[in-house]
């Protein structure tokens, strides 16, 4: 820890604080998370150990670098590349109004960073505006990998109980055990109409019968037709009949008919017919974009 000198304290992680800090010997900005160790429990938590395993094979322009593990009696370090804020807090300097250009920018950054993630078999599990990280160059990064795991076969089945609730897809609200990868594009999709509306959220739901409220009265109520299986989700229950609602330039008025398009595919109920990672970064939004 010699080489590292904290400047300033930046935020609570998952599991520990988090500094900024200089490495003395190449004068790097980093960011420090700082894990306590329980002595009498298991050691180092699961989360922390999922996450450095994760990161040291996640080497990509869009998912935050770790540079490094330190390790002593007490504490744990983790050495991250450093950003200047998140997400929600770039929300706050918006003042209510944000560059369609920049969102678009954001946008395909968070793709490229989940494409890579789904092709390496790893679900993020908790994307949301405070887990991606933006620095003074504008590149977007995922971060907190605290929740994150690998999928593959055989099928196996997840923890229901993952991703915030305002970005958690409806068949994980109803306790689905077994989802992939479009548990991950569920919550872009939520995340890229909060960008489009600078910072207000698409489903800010009170809890999971609130959420699924929010979610059917503008998707509209799915049933057994449009979503085979899904009465026998463990924890489904019915709700009333809305039907979807088709003014989506009145949910997202600043945003283009074709994002608007590539919006509605990422927002399906449904989870086998909503759109991955891969399509969507070859959607018509992105065709007059490149990084």
């Amino acid at each position: 820890m010699h080489k590292y000198e904290k400047i300033e304290k930046i935020g609570e992680g998952t599991y520990g604080t988090v500094f900024k800090a200089k490495n003395l010997e190449t004068m790097e900005i980093v960011a420090l998370k700082r894990v306590r160790l329980d002595q009498d429990d298991e050691g180092v938590p699961s989360s922390a150990l999922r996450e450095i395993c994760l990161l040291k094979e996640l080497k990509h322009r869009n998912i935050v670098r770790l540079h490094d593990v330190l390790h002593s009696e007490r504490n744990m370090t983790l050495v991250f590349e450093y950003c200047d804020q998140d997400l929600k807090k770039y929300f706050d300097t918006c003042g209510g109004v944000i560059d369609q250009q920049v969102v678009k920018s954001f946008m395909y950054q968070m793709l490229k960073g989940l494409q890579f993630c789904h092709n390496h078999n790893i679900l993020h599990r908790d994307l949301k505006p405070q887990n991606l990280l933006i620095n003074k160059n504008g590149e977007l990064k995922l971060a907190d990998f605290g929740l994150a795991r690998s999928f593959g076969i055989p099928v196996r089945c997840y923890s229901a109980e993952v991703v915030t609730l305002w970005y958690r897809p409806p068949d994980v609200l109803f306790g689905a055990k077994l989802y992939s990868t479009s548990i991950d594009t569920w919550s872009a999709g939520c995340i890229f109409a909060e960008m489009t509306n600078a910072g207000a959220p698409l489903f800010p739901g009170n809890d999971v019968d609130d959420q699924l409220k929010k979610i059917f009265k503008l998707l509209g109520t799915p049933t057994e037709q449009s979503w085979p299986g899904l009465t026998k989700l463990p924890d489904y229950k019915p709700f009333p009949p809305y039907p979807p609602n088709s003014m989506w330039y009145h949910v997202v008025p600043q945003l283009s008919a074709e994002g608007r398009d590539l919006l509605a595919q990422l927002i399906i109920v449904n989870p086998n017919k909503r759109m991955l990672a891969d399509e969507a970064l070859q959607h018509q939004y992105f065709a007059d974009f490149a990084t």
